[in-house]
């Protein structure tokens, strides 16, 4: 069905909606299981294995390490362990995987920081979203409180972005 309406990857998450991590087994399975129907079309499909250790209360890092090196020789094409915060923990992940690492972007490293450190690839995730959230509730303030409608004056130059 992915390939009918035209994706060309996706990601496979270890963590249950129930608020759990996955046996670390089970979520190998699972990984082979979406590798297995997304490398069987005709249309390339890139399927990124996230360790989502970091932003659900087990930042530890030698068992994101072990879950990501078992999804990769599960058939993960991208590992991505959301929430890795420094350089070191960058490095240390993608030193121990063969497979092209995602990280999720933070505020306290640049670009170049995060290549440095060897990811091949960095997701904004929610970021931009909530540099939005927090412009509008600034603007709304101002208004609630204020009667100040200055909040609105930034008009985005859409004209030059649809160019």
């Amino acid at each position: 069905m992915a390939e009918e309406a035209g994706a060309v990857g996706g990601s496979i998450e270890d963590w249950d909606p129930s608020g759990h991590l996955y046996d670390v087994g089970h979520a190998a399975e699972r990984i082979a299981a979406a590798a297995e129907a997304a490398h069987g079309h005709s249309i390339p499909f890139i399927l990124t294995a996230r360790a989502e250790n970091h932003i659900r209360g087990n930042p530890d890092l030698d068992d994101t390490i072990a879950r990501l090196q078992a999804y990769l020789a599960a058939g993960a094409d991208v590992l991505y362990a959301p929430g890795l915060r420094t350089r070191e923990e960058i490095q240390a992940v993608c030193r121990a995987v063969s497979g092209p690492v995602n990280v999720l972007a933070t505020p306290e490293m640049s670009m170049a920081e995060i290549v440095e450190a060897g990811a091949q690839r960095v997701s904004v995730g929610g970021g931009l979203t909530w540099v939005a959230v927090e412009a509008m509730v600034a603007a709304a303030t101002e208004i609630r409180g204020h009667g100040n409608f200055a909040g609105l004056k930034s008009t985005p130059p859409l004209r030059d972005w649809f160019a």
